[in-house]
């Protein structure tokens, strides 16, 4: 049997537009794990939703994986709550095992994988740094802009003599 490493944590499987939630809360005594599913969209006042029922069933200990950038705003919201653990991982090490594959199964999959510490977290840097790149990457793209138009604007000239 697999050691348990957190005995009240949560999986959540995360798409564009719907967010699929399983808390796993495991008694210490028998090691039997009751798990609790809910259904959260991806705007705003329900990934608040989402934050709340987490903090309701006192479960501070979250995982998800990276799917494309869909991630990103459940990972703010629930960034603002202090005492909140979040795991980012890799969608390489969540794969469920082929067959009847659903979204509440997978968030279940993440859940145990999870309580079990069989995960490898990404690396997040913190919100100050997330920022700064934002900031970098977008005045570089305003320069490639600024440059692009530029050989636009001579490559015109050339041709119009």
């Amino acid at each position: 049997m697999l050691k348990i490493h957190r005995f009240n944590c949560a999986g959540l499987d995360v798409h564009k537009n719907l967010i699929v939630a399983t808390i796993g809360i495991t008694d210490k005594k028998t090691h039997v794990t009751e798990y609790i599913q809910k259904d959260f969209s991806s705007l705003n006042y329900d990934l608040y939703n989402l934050k709340n029922w987490l903090i309701e069933h006192k479960c501070f200990d979250v995982c998800m994986e990276s799917t494309g950038k869909y991630w990103i705003p459940v990972f703010n919201v629930l960034e603002t709550e202090a005492k909140m653990n979040i795991v980012l991982v890799h969608p390489k090490y969540v794969k469920a095992i082929k067959g009847k594959k659903t979204d509440k199964k997978d968030s279940k999959w993440i859940c145990d994988l999870f309580k079990h510490d069989l995960l490898k977290s990404s690396f997040i840097p913190p919100k100050d740094i997330r920022e700064l790149r934002d900031l970098s990457r977008y005045r570089f793209k305003l320069i490639c802009m600024r440059t692009s138009e530029r050989n636009r604007y001579q490559n015109s000239m050339t041709v119009s003599n």
